[in-house]
């Protein structure tokens, strides 16, 4: 790795997006070669991230992840199981949603497709320049910010639907269709203060002050379609 930081002993540069001490941005990294390992997770330690590495596959998989946002940086070439063959068991590990940066020192064209067919976040050659492994990391970690952030999201939709009673969830059912009140009541068989009633909290409990929003949150849950 061609090294770019001309000036020992300067602080490292901010990073746009980077998470403070609360949340901790981790790279995992799996390689063989302990040079390369040691090297590359000493220079993303210097960017403030948090850097677990190991020398095989195994060893990740046995080792704890985390909660916030992650990516891993796999070595195509080791020792048993391939680089590319492990990147393409991640999803039925459990482990998909994690970007990977993919890094070789034998790269060619078929190598690159097959690894971006199998969801590479990026592939980078050997010998990289420090700072092109720096922007591939810090792309990738902002990318899982922003999928633990649309998770999390979700999370809370689905516990504010659990929160509304089955009278609810249908009066908001027959909302989100268009239908007023009146309509709802009859559909229902209940008076209209009724169904004014169970709509009102509905929306209160859904957090959602138009049926625009109800709508959206609704079909983000899966509960109704999304509109062609």
């Amino acid at each position: 790795m061609q090294q770019v930081f001309s000036q020992p002993g300067k602080p490292a540069p901010h990073i746009a997006g980077q998470a403070d001490a609360a949340v901790r941005r981790t790279v995992f990294i799996v390689d063989d070669e302990d040079l390369i390992r040691t090297s590359l997770a000493s220079l993303l330690r210097s960017m403030e991230l948090e850097v677990k590495d190991f020398p095989s596959t195994a060893a990740f998989l046995a080792a704890p992840k985390v909660s916030g946002p992650s990516c891993l940086v796999l070595d195509v070439r080791l020792r048993g199981e391939s680089g590319l063959a492990f990147q393409q068991s991640l999803a039925g590990r459990g482990l998909g949603h994690m970007p990977v940066i993919i890094m070789t020192g034998h790269g060619d064209v078929s190598m690159t497709v097959r690894a971006m067919k199998a969801g590479a976040r990026d592939f980078l050659e050997k010998p990289f320049r420090d700072q092109d492994m720096i922007d591939a990391v810090i792309a990738a970690l902002e990318l899982d910010a922003k999928r633990l952030v649309v998770e999390r999201s979700l999370e809370e939709l689905r516990g504010c639907w659990a929160s509304l009673t089955p009278r609810e969830r249908e009066v908001l059912e027959h909302v989100a269709s268009g239908r007023l009140n009146k309509q709802i009541a009859g559909e229902m068989g209940i008076a209209e203060i009724t169904a004014k009633i169970h709509r009102g909290q509905g929306m209160r409990k859904m957090r959602s002050r138009s049926v625009a929003e109800l709508v959206r949150k609704m079909q983000a849950l899966g509960v109704i379609r999304e509109t062609v």
